[in-house]
C-alpha cells in the first residue's frame, strides 16, 4: 500500500463537526447561548437525577445560578449531548431553565424569583390604631350649646331693649321739679308735680321723638292702637322694649302709668309679683268708670328718670323711692280721667293748674 493511501486511511484528528438537534443550545466562548430570546426554558433545559442540565440552559460569564443539587465548577462543563458552559458559566440544576434578554443570565436575576415565606408575613406588624380622646367641647358640647342659648337670649334681649328705646326717642333731661310751698293748714295736699306741656301730636311709627324732660307726662307719641299707642295695659318685665311713643297715647285717653327704673325692687321677682297684684286689684276710673285694662294702668321699666319709680297721669307725676300702693291709688283718686285732652266721657275732666300744686310729703 502506498504512503499516501495509509494516509488517506489514517484517522483525521480534526473531530467531526456536528449539528446540535433541535432545541438544543450550545454556548460560545463567553458561555452566552446564541438563540433568539437567550432563554431556555421548558422543554429545551430538561434536569437529570444529579440536578445538571443538558441541552439548553446556560449562564453568562459574570451570572452563576446554583442548583438545587449540582452545579457546574470552574470548568463549566455539563454533560449532556450539545450544552456546554463557558470558562465563567454554571448552570442551574433544578430549575433547568435561565431566563435571560440577551442569552445570559446575570446572578441578581437569573434565580427564580421566590414569593414572601410565611416568616415574612408573620414579622408584619399591624399599625396600632390610635385611640383618640375626645376632646373637651365634645365631651362637654350639650352643656356649652344650653349655656351659650341661655346667654343668646338674654344679649339678644338687652340688644332689642336699648336698641329699641335709644334709636326711637331721647330725653333731653331728667326731670326733678322745684320745690313747692307747703299746703294751707287743713287743705288737701294735691298729690304730684306738674310737667311743662311738651305736645300731643301724632307720629309715624319708628320715627324718633326727643323729649326735653324725662319720664315724660305728656308729648308726642304713636298712634296705632293695640300695637304703637295705646298699648295693652298690663304688667310689662324688665326686659320688655316699652317705648314712650306708645303709653304716652293711654295718658292722652285718662290712663294710668306706673314706670319702674331696671335697678328699683320693681325689678326684681318679688317687685314683679307686687306690680301683677296691684294690676289685678286695681279700681275702675273715678270720673267716666272705666275699668281696668281699656287705658290702664300699663306698668312698665323706664330708667330715664330721677327715682325708682313714678306714677303718672297726664301732665303731672307722682315721685316715689319705693312702690307706695296706697299714694298711688290717692294719686289716681285724685287726678285720674281729669287732665287728659282725650276724654272718655262727657264729664269734664279738671285741668291742672298753670302753678304746680304742694306735694303732699312724701
Amino acid at each position: 500500500m502506498s504512503r499516501s493511501s495509509r494516509r488517506s486511511r489514517r484517522p483525521s484528528s480534526t473531530p467531526p463537526t456536528t449539528r446540535p438537534a433541535s432545541g438544543a443550545g450550545t454556548t460560545d466562548a463567553a458561555g452566552t447561548t446564541p438563540d433568539a430570546a437567550g432563554t431556555s426554558p421548558g422543554a429545551a433545559g430538561t434536569t437529570d437525577t444529579s440536578g445538571m442540565t443538558g441541552g439548553a440552559g446556560t449562564t453568562g460569564a459574570a451570572g452563576t445560578t446554583a442548583g438545587a443539587t449540582g452545579a457546574t465548577g470552574l470548568t463549566g462543563t455539563t454533560p449532556g449531548a450539545a450544552g456546554t458552559t463557558g470558562a465563567a458559566g454554571s448552570t442551574p440544576g433544578a430549575t433547568g431553565s435561565t431566563p435571560g434578554a440577551t442569552g445570559s443570565t446575570p446572578g441578581a436575576t437569573g434565580s427564580t424569583p421566590r414569593s414572601p415565606s410565611a416568616s415574612a408575613r408573620a414579622g408584619r406588624r399591624e399599625r396600632q390604631r390610635a385611640v383618640e380622646r375626645p376632646t373637651f367641647m365634645a365631651r362637654h358640647r350639650t352643656i356649652i350649646v344650653v349655656i351659650a342659648a341661655f346667654a343668646g337670649v338674654a344679649l339678644l334681649s338687652a340688644f332689642v331693649f336699648l336698641s329699641a328705646s335709644s334709636a326711637s326717642y331721647a330725653c333731653s333731661t331728667e326731670w326733678t321739679p322745684a320745690p313747692t310751698s307747703a299746703p294751707a293748714a287743713g287743705a288737701t295736699p294735691a298729690l304730684g308735680y306738674v310737667q311743662p306741656n311738651m305736645g300731643a301730636d301724632h307720629k309715624a311709627i319708628g320715627e324718633k321723638v326727643t323729649y326735653t324732660y324725662c319720664a315724660p307726662a305728656t308729648g308726642n307719641h304713636f298712634n296705632k292702637p293695640g300695637v304703637a299707642g295705646p298699648i295693652t295695659p298690663r304688667v310689662y318685665g324688665p326686659g320688655d322694649a316699652v317705648l314712650p311713643q306708645g303709653w304716652l297715647h293711654n295718658l292722652e285717653h285718662g290712663g294710668l302709668v306706673v314706670l319702674y327704673t331696671g335697678s328699683s325692687a320693681g325689678a326684681t321677682p318679688d317687685g314683679q309679683a307686687q306690680l301683677r297684684a296691684f294690676y289685678d286689684t286695681f279700681p275702675v276710673g273715678p270720673v267716666c268708670g272705666t275699668t281696668k285694662g281699656i287705658n290702664g294702668p300699663v306698668i312698665a321699666r323706664f330708667d330715664q328718670m330721677t327715682s325708682p319709680f313714678q306714677a303718672i297721669v297726664w301732665g303731672r307725676v307722682l315721685f316715689l323711692d319705693t312702690f307706695d300702693q296706697a299714694k298711688i291709688l290717692a294719686f289716681w283718686d285724685q287726678w285720674g280721667e281729669r287732665t287728659n285732652p282725650e276724654q272718655q266721657c262727657p264729664v269734664p275732666s279738671a285741668q291742672p293748674s298753670a302753678t304746680p300744686a304742694a306735694p303732699s310729703p312724701s
